[in-house]
């Protein structure tokens, strides 16, 4: 299931504590049993979190995955 994570936006909320570039959003760029590969729009910069901690930050709600009406309107 987190393979279809790849090429997914999220909303960062504010409680995203790993969120030090102060970024709006995040894109998934690619996805392992065991980690997640991430770049965040503003600055342009890129992470790799742990896929069982990646999954935590969606399940507490700091990561809200982005529809395409949210996309365009951004």
């Amino acid at each position: 299931m987190i393979k279809s994570y790849i090429n997914m936006e999220f909303e960062m909320k504010s409680c995203f504590m790993p969120n030090i570039s102060n970024s709006e959003s995040l894109k998934v760029l690619d996805v392992t049993d065991s980690s997640v590969v991430i770049q965040m729009n503003n600055p342009d910069c890129r992470g790799v979190f742990p896929s069982d901690t990646f999954q935590y930050w969606i399940r507490k709600g700091s990561l809200i995955p982005m529809n395409d009406n949210q996309k365009k309107t951004s």
